[in-house]
């Protein structure tokens, strides 16, 4: 996945570099939920809409070039491969940034369904579905980012000769995995949330 074959303390030391990372993005996270990190501006309720719109578009276009760069690889075209993954890479840190933005400085969404609307009489199901559906996504996107940090990392600073010596396609292939699944989940909780039921803030 890359064409690096330098030496330095990122290559000699990968999960140290993956955990210094994966530290960085769960504190920014976390800090953000919990209010400690208050370095986002006051957004109003149109512009919280907005970011919920585009951080949907971000996340299917990464689960697209995700997906794409695990088609590449599985026909051994490297340099594809490179790009997609990279692709998908730098769509989540936009994600990151309009997400955090938009809890930081507007709020959460909380599902609602109300009377006739799809499937409204079955709500004591769909509901609990929705946060089960939520709750994995969530759970895959807090352990994907070290898993999916690990293999970038590795291609970044490696040749794809000597990717063949590492862990790369194994934690990639699981990195591949969790990562689409919350995607995948991100975006039906999404359209659930915004577009076929109704909701409030939480």
């Amino acid at each position: 996945m890359a064409t690096a074959s330098t030496h330095g303390p990122v290559k000699e030391h990968p999960l140290a570099a993956t955990a210094v990372l994966s530290v960085i993005g769960y504190v920014l996270v976390i800090g953000t939920f919990a209010g400690v990190l208050d370095i986002f501006p006051p957004i109003d309720d149109g512009t919280v809409l907005l970011l919920s719109d585009a951080i949907a578009v971000v996340n299917s276009l990464a689960l697209t070039a995700l997906l794409v760069g695990f088609y590449f690889i599985r026909h051994d075209e490297v340099r594809r491969h490179r790009a997609a993954m990279l692709t998908a890479f730098g769509l989540i840190m936009v994600f990151l940034v309009l997400y955090l933005w938009k809890v930081g400085g507007g709020f959460e969404k909380e599902i609602v369904i109300e009377q006739g609307q799809f499937l409204a009489g079955y709500a004591g199901l769909i509901r609990p579905l929705y946060l089960v559906m939520l709750a994995i996504h969530i759970l895959l996107s807090a352990i994907a980012v070290p898993v999916v940090i690990y293999p970038v990392v590795l291609g970044l600073t490696h040749t794809p000769a000597e990717l063949k010596e590492t862990a790369h396609a194994r934690i990639g292939r699981i990195a591949v995995a969790s990562w689409s699944l919350s995607l995948f989940l991100g975006v039906v909780t999404y359209f659930l949330l915004n577009h076929l039921y109704s909701w409030m803030p939480r």
